[in-house]
């Protein structure tokens, strides 16, 4: 690789001094550049560039990742549409683009899509990794002279004696856009320039002919991009610049229906290429429209792109010269491997005649015959391998599982034998069948799932779950809407990070109003304390959809969500997988109670108790030694058992369960939620206000499976208080549906587990039972002073391996509990009798070794 070009210059004029002058020169520099570029035949209408406000925001491109807001800019020709981020405040496509106190993007490449296809799946390209603020991003050419130029311009001296300029230039019948990024140093001291761009979010990209290629997160979406140097020397890494000398590079970027074809548009920048055509087809001419083409350079085979046929099994894209191998795979059918040598100038036809995909018809139903939501597991057995249907964010084959909005679908599949399980959440039953599926065949599953557990006045609610919106993930929102639905989740508030977002017309869309229903939210999220809340109005076309901004104060933020767009009596708020230590016990972290932030427990309606994790209510403890995300000895607290302690104290916030979902297959939704009451069963006639409500007075059910109910002989729910001077009876009743079980009901009086109230089916046998009621006794609880009570159910002997497969929810127990029931004994209200169940509260700055000396022999 040649050294990159370095130039020294005299003295620097102002941006605007300079104008004139840099785009006469940059129009000699580029001229054989941009007739290359321009090679193709002309078009009948010239390229655009114009800035967007209210009364435009239709002219704004979509897409899954579309992220353009009122403000912005588009570049758009005949062939393309862009959107390039507006010089605004907090202007960054989504939460997570980028971390950091400079983690702002104005001035960046945010949307790029074929026109007229509203497809785009690119976060973010961030030219020399580009972030923090700009000095301007403006219109230089709006097109009216055959090219559209847009220029952001970072100036030396907000940027530490660096000047930047990026510009996106546009002309008709490019299928992308021309990037050039002009780096000055304009101190008087050598400085280091980063070089290296930056793009968002793709799970599947590479490199091929020195051109980065990504596919869309989602392969079924057909969408691609590639960009490469097509001017300028290379460059990667960090480059040292003297005073006065400017490093100017430029490159395409490419988009089309697969990476091959946009890495073909790069490619044929930088010489000549051939073109590739061909279809897909079965035997009798049908067209296979969800193949994928893998094209390895044969003399470099680790290097590859893929293409997909188009809706006619058609594809078409360039290569630079050179021999490959083409191998179109699809699921259910054999791969086809052919040959494929290119001449620069040539064509090359490559048809690809595959076998009739085998697969399972489903064809799934209630008890009265309706198609409903559900989701599938593919087991391999006797030999066969487990299949891999796609991506694990998606719902139309993740992993090994699929999930459906509907109970009438097919699922291509290798031939093989399987073991097939079919659920709908924890209220239904299963259906389990083998077969055995042979090359080209098809075989049927059919059946009912009956809905054997009996939720009469409850609706299942999950709190907390995400799609791409949220920006730390790329699970499209139907697919989460799917999956919410698969695992039957009635009511689940719509709680994207950083922006306030609505689901509903998502589900309006996928036919699935009778089975779930939402209401428009956010997760405000920092470095600190997450919160959830709804209900609110998003404003489309602002910057996080009108959302407010998270402050390090808890309270505020608390505050902030309580009185946003006015304010609300039924609005919940909730802390997410909170820092019991930080937020109550230790603020500073300094190993010394604090309090935590002071008055932030009177602000709040809830936290989660449980998001995602194997129960630790019952540890008998406020931490362990664990494990971190790179397997190294750290402290975890125990959630769970510290709000036991904090209930002793007095804090009244409701716990909840939560799946805090961010895929599909893996941390998706299933097993943790909540059970609330409704005057109605009727997803469509949930009433978001009673249901906060409930919550809100923690009349709720915490489980990853049984369905636990409990009341006082008075009717007090959990949540409520009774009046009961001696103590009480509890009602208790647990439900499992045919592939969950218990084996442990305990109840907690003030936080710790009785052993006259522990009841296994070893030590009670006659009390459990094998049907779908698996317990069901009254107890009597003696008091002598005011108490809150908790029953718990487990299972633990069991897991949840047959709902959830080889998905990590399988390794949970069967575990459900409730909001406490409050008893005042002596009628002067309740009061909390300050127990810390044998242990300190917890503070920072344990360390590993304390802890294990702590809990030895525990």
């Amino acid at each position: 690789m040649k050294p990159p070009i370095v130039t020294r210059a005299g003295p620097w004029r102002s941006p605007e001094a300079k104008q004139g002058r840099q785009s006469r020169g940059r129009t000699a520099r580029f001229a054989a550049l941009l007739a290359l570029l321009a090679a193709s035949p002309a078009s009948s209408a010239a390229p655009e560039a114009f800035a967007t406000g209210p009364n435009n925001t239709g002219q704004l491109p979509r897409g899954k990742e579309a992220d353009g807001i009122a403000g912005d800019f588009v570049l758009r020709n005949n062939k393309v549409a862009a959107v390039i981020s507006a010089n605004l405040p907090l202007r960054r496509a989504n939460m997570s683009t980028f971390y950091g106190a400079t983690g702002i993007t104005p001035g960046c490449l945010y949307d790029l899509t074929l026109r007229g296809a509203n497809n785009d799946q690119l976060t973010i390209f961030s030219p020399a990794g580009q972030m923090g603020p700009v000095a301007h991003v403006r219109i230089v050419r709006d097109g009216s002279d055959g090219e559209a130029l847009i220029e952001t311009f970072v100036s030396a001296p907000g940027n530490n004696g660096l000047s930047k300029r990026h510009e996106y230039r546009l002309r008709d019948d490019w299928q992308g856009v021309l990037v050039t990024t002009t780096l000055r140093n304009e101190g008087e001291t050598p400085l280091k320039a980063a070089t290296d761009d930056r793009w968002a979010t793709f799970a599947l990209s590479g490199s091929i002919f020195g051109v980065t290629w990504a596919d869309a997160v989602d392969p079924a979406d057909k969408a691609g991009y590639a960009y490469g140097i097509v001017d300028g020397p290379p460059v990667s890494g960090t480059r040292d610049l003297k005073p006065g000398e400017t490093l100017s590079y430029s490159r395409f970027l490419a988009v089309g229906t697969s990476p091959a074809e946009a890495v073909g548009l790069v490619a044929a920048r930088r010489g000549k290429t051939g073109l590739v055509s061909g279809h897909v087809r079965e035997a009798d001419g049908a067209a296979v429209t969800t193949a994928a083409l893998t094209i390895r350079s044969a003399a470099n085979p680790d290097t590859r792109t893929i293409a997909y046929p188009d809706g006619q099994g058609r594809f078409t894209f360039h290569l630079p010269e050179g021999e490959y191998s083409v191998e179109a795979a699809d699921s259910g059918r054999a791969p086809v491997k052919r040959p494929l040598k290119l001449i620069a100038g040539g064509n090359a036809q490559v048809d690809v005649t595959m076998v009739r995909a085998a697969g399972v018809n489903l064809e799934i139903a209630d008890e009265q015959g309706r198609s409903i939501p559900c989701k599938v597991q593919f087991h391999g057995i006797e030999g066969t391998k487990s299949p891999h249907l796609g991506p694990q964010n998606r719902a139309h084959g993740c992993v090994d599982q699929y999930h459906s909005a509907q109970g009438r679908f097919r699922v291509p599949l290798p031939p093989g034998k399987y073991k097939v399980i079919v659920t709908r959440g924890i209220e239904y039953s299963h259906l389990q069948q083998t077969i055995d599926l042979r090359p080209e065949k098809a075989v049927q599953v059919k059946g009912v799932l009956h809905r054997l557990v009996d939720t009469t006045g409850w609706i299942s609610a999950d709190y907390h779950s995400h799609s791409t919106p949220s920006g730390d993930n790329t699970c499209g929102t139907d697919d989460r809407i799917i999956n919410l639905a698969a695992e039957h989740i009635e009511f689940a508030p719509t709680t994207e990070h950083n922006r306030l977002y609505d689901w509903r017309p998502n589900i309006g869309k996928l036919g699935l109003g009778d089975f779930i229903h939402t209401v428009p939210g956010i997760e405000l999220t920092g470095g600190g304390a997450h919160m959830n809340s709804f209900p609110f109005s998003p404003e489309p076309f602002k910057q996080d959809n009108g959302a407010p901004v998270w402050n390090p104060d808890s309270r505020i933020t608390a505050i902030t969500l309580r009185d946003w767009q006015g304010a609300e009596p039924d609005r919940w708020i909730q802390i997410n997988h909170p820092d019991m230590v930080a937020n109550f016990i230790d603020r500073n972290a300094d190993g010394e109670v604090d309090g935590g932030f002071r008055g932030l427990a009177e602000l709040i309606d809830g936290i989660e108790t449980q998001n995602y994790a194997t129960s630790e209510l019952l540890s008998g403890r406020p931490f362990r030694v664990g494990k971190n995300n790179v397997r190294q000895d750290v402290v975890l607290y125990h959630r769970e058992f510290i709000w036991l302690q904090m209930l002793n104290r007095g804090h009244r916030y409701a716990a909840m369960a939560v799946s805090d979902a961010h895929s599909v297959y893996g941390n998706g939704v299933g097993s943790w939620r909540m059970y609330m009451p409704s005057k109605s069963d009727h997803p469509p006639e949930i009433d978001w206000r009673e249901n906060s409500r409930h919550a809100k007075a923690g009349r709720s059910i915490l489980t990853s499976g049984p369905f636990l109910q409990v009341r006082t002989d008075d009717g007090t729910l959990p949540g409520g208080t009774t009046r009961a001077s001696g103590g009480v009876k509890l009602s208790v009743k647990v439900q499992c549906t045919d592939w969950i079980d218990i084996d442990r009901v305990q109840v907690l009086v003030n936080g710790r587990p009785r052993k006259e109230y522990n009841f296994t089916r070893q030590t009670h046998a006659d009390w459990f039972s094998n049907g779908i009621i698996k317990f069901e006794r009254t107890i009597a609880v003696p008091l002598s002073q005011d108490a809150h009570i908790i029953v718990v159910a487990v299972g633990e002997k069991f897991d949840l391996s047959t709902g959830y497969g080889t998905s990590p929810q399988s390794r949970l127990k069967p575990f459900a509990y409730h909001n406490p029931i409050f008893v005042d004994v002596d009628g002067s209200g309740f009061t909390p009798d300050g127990d810390l169940l044998d242990w300190p509260l917890p503070v920072k700055k344990l360390t590993v070794e304390e802890v294990r000396k702590l809990t030895a022999g525990l």
